[in-house]
């Protein structure tokens, strides 16, 4: 109940977004729709308390971002953008590394991540989608790096973006800032599925998610970060057969190991009906 609480007052204490915490589920919204969920320094500074309390709190098994309103998020706020217009190299440079520091958080977060995306997704909002680990649109769904278009570039989300989408793609998108829409995301794996009904689309995979070894996945997303430059030699084959020895030997190795031996519910799966019981 303690760590409810200090969600829920967490939450109370942010004007830009909520943040929920429901049969294990948290949940990210932001929450201007007034400006279509654009994104400023204190919607930044929020959003990335949230997901570190999201990543300390025990009953939250996986986080879902999304938003209120019509639209995922239009990108920068343009009152921010006048500010930064006005700053020097420094404070530009300041503002530059929170944005970095929230997409690495997300990217980051120890437990499994979706993003659901509906409306508009501008330049900075697919940083945010590419940082996380599934993402689901709607057919209606339309995204653009349109940062070129006003003598930027897309610098602080471009790690995330050409992960998900290669550099060849990135190449085009990037510097024709077109709009593409919620197929052609999916034909460049930004979003992994197209659904009208974003949360009844949602709730099968997160099931999935929760019947799962919470150790186990944070583990997998630590090596796939590790694995993400492609690089396969001697380190790699040394580093990958000391994970999968140290977590057969890990106190929920050897729980998930043993339950399946024994044909029961590994503790993880136990605990959580206990509780609903």
């Amino acid at each position: 109940m303690t760590e409810l609480i200090s969600i829920e007052a967490l939450s109370a204490t942010f004007s830009t977004v909520r943040c929920e915490l429901k049969d294990g589920v948290g949940y990210l919204i932001l929450n201007r729709p007034e400006v279509h969920n654009a994104f400023d320094e204190l919607m930044i500074s929020e959003m990335t308390q949230a997901i570190n309390a999201f990543a300390h709190e025990r009953d939250c098994a996986l986080m879902v971002l999304k938003s209120a309103g019509k639209h995922f998020s239009a990108g920068a706020d343009l009152n921010w953008m006048r500010k930064q217009a006005a700053m020097d190299f420094e404070d530009n440079l300041k503002d530059a590394r929170e944005l970095a520091n929230l997409m690495d958080t997300l990217d980051r977060f120890p437990k499994p991540s979706i993003a659901l995306v509906g409306g508009a997704a501008y330049g900075g909002a697919l940083g945010l989608i590419c940082c996380c680990d599934i993402a689901l649109a709607t057919p209606a769904a339309s995204f653009c790096l349109s940062e070129v278009k006003l003598g930027l570039i897309p610098a602080v989300i471009s790690p995330y973006v050409v992960r998900a989408m290669g550099n060849r793609a990135s190449r085009r998108y990037m510097l024709t800032a077109e709009r593409f829409d919620a197929v052609k995301a999916l034909e460049l794996q930004v979003v992994s599925e197209l659904a009208e009904d974003l949360e009844a689309a949602a709730a099968p995979i997160i099931a999935l998610l929760k019947a799962n070894s919470p150790q186990g996945m944070a583990w997998c997303k630590t090596l796939l970060t590790r694995l993400q430059s492609g690089v396969i030699d001697e380190h790699t084959r040394d580093y990958t057969s000391e994970r999968i020895a140290r977590i057969r030997v890990s106190d929920e190795g050897q729980e998930g190991l043993n339950a399946f031996f024994d044909k029961r519910a590994p503790a993880w799966v136990a605990d959580k009906d206990k509780t609903r019981g």
